[in-house]
């Protein structure tokens, strides 16, 4: 799979913006001004949010992910060009769901219908 497959599957997500913030060709996607996933510039891996250090923790051990770099232990980064792309899609949808039920209801009401998994 590719960057390309993961800038797809997260900017189908409602809310999805994508920036660069650091400069240097990071994709950097946020829902509600907070970050769901993350490509960085030097690397082909996509970091996403699990739903705690124990998933991620799994993850890691079973070779699925390694710890993401700069990030807490919560997150995981995946091969953008080795991953499957239904694991990719599904980590990507996760770290979008508990980012997004972070965020006030007010905001979450605004992005419109809860995506499915398909």
């Amino acid at each position: 799979m590719s960057r390309k497959l993961v800038n797809q599957i997260c900017a189908r997500l409602p809310g999805a913006e994508v920036s660069d913030p650091w400069g240097g060709g990071h994709d950097c996607w946020k829902v509600g001004g907070k970050i769901f996933a993350l490509i960085g510039a030097m690397e082909e891996r996509v970091s996403v949010k699990c739903d705690g250090i124990e998933t991620a923790a799994m993850l890691i051990d079973a070779g699925v992910a390694q710890k993401a770099p700069y990030l807490h232990r919560s997150w995981v980064a995946l091969d953008c060009d080795t991953a499957a792309a239904d694991e990719l899609a599904h980590r990507i949808r996760q770290s979008y769901r508990i980012i997004r039920a972070s965020l006030p209801k007010q905001v979450q009401a605004g992005l419109g219908a809860f995506p499915q998994d398909g």
